[in-house]
């Protein structure tokens, strides 16, 4: 297991449970967009089967995605209000289009990035594959295999994507993290790196014995991200994921545990880790 950051901090007592990255009623104009000319909404929303409602869901294309041919490696995010735009964000972007461009015309790294909006008041449900007494009956099942089975399947015919699992990645923050720690156990054959970014653990303590019956593919690069000031038992649960995920013979170079000391649980944290996590991720499509 590789620490970028030592030592551990303690756990923070007391503090307020992890609920942000929903979307916020934002009035037409109330905040200027600034999504690059990158980003685009798809024309309609999906419907998801097996959950009865639609989602919208935003697209990053490369700078030169419309002149070069290539295809290209596509990594799919959660909470997609927070990745691009100020506009819609709930408490500020990610700026996922700016660092991708820069990487991008660095030469480093081109992706497509697939944003699906969160559903809001569903989002504690839909971004968790167990139910909670608290939250209700978990619809992260049904919600991947609305990713994997329509979502996916849709983007690889219309845009040049390379499809395969070396070249498919998931990530996303808190509920976002859990679902994608999730999502690469469940989908090895889909999904080959997951940026897991401050994860909800707490919310679903059946995701320890999930992780350990159902081991990832040897070949599968795991970044775990967490704040030293993050609330409750955050620290703790993802120090202790990462130990496990060691414990079962997991590659060392395949999994990242990172604590940056005084970082909290937000959007700004989560920006301006993406583009180390992204590069780590996807280090065999990058140039140096």
């Amino acid at each position: 297991m590789q620490s970028l950051i030592k030592p551990l901090l303690p756990l923070i007592a007391g503090a307020a449970l992890s609920m942000p990255a929903m979307a916020a009623d934002t009035a037409p104009g109330a905040r200027p967009s600034t999504a690059l000319p990158g980003v685009t909404l798809l024309a309609s929303e999906l419907g998801m089967p097996g959950l009865d409602r639609k989602r919208q869901v935003r697209l990053y294309l490369p700078p030169g995605y419309a002149t070069s041919g290539k295809r290209y490696p596509v990594l799919y995010m959660h909470d997609a209000q927070n990745l691009f735009d100020n506009a819609t964000a709930y408490a500020g972007e990610w700026k996922v289009d700016e660092t991708m461009d820069a990487l991008s015309k660095s030469g480093q790294l081109e992706l497509i990035v697939v944003g699906i909006d969160n559903g809001q008041d569903k989002r504690m449900t839909e971004l968790n594959a167990w139910s909670s007494e608290r939250f209700g009956p978990g619809e992260g099942e049904k919600y991947m295999d609305f990713i994997v089975k329509v979502l996916k399947p849709m983007i690889d015919k219309d845009y040049r994507t390379l499809p395969d699992r070396a070249n498919t990645a998931i990530m996303g923050s808190s509920m976002g993290g859990l679902i994608s720690h999730y999502a690469i156990n469940q989908y090895p054959q889909v999904f080959s790196k997951a940026g897991v970014f401050s994860p909800a653990y707490w919310t679903a303590k059946p995701v320890f014995d999930f992780v350990k019956a159902k081991q990832l593919p040897k070949d599968a690069r795991v970044f775990m991200l967490m704040g030293g000031e993050e609330g409750g038992s955050m620290v703790g649960d993802a120090l202790s994921m990462a130990d496990l995920i060691a414990k079962t013979g997991h590659p060392a170079d395949n999994l990242v545990y990172k604590i940056v000391p005084g970082a909290q649980h937000n959007e700004g944290f989560w920006s301006a880790e993406f583009r180390e996590a992204v590069l780590w991720m996807f280090a065999a499509n990058t140039k140096r």
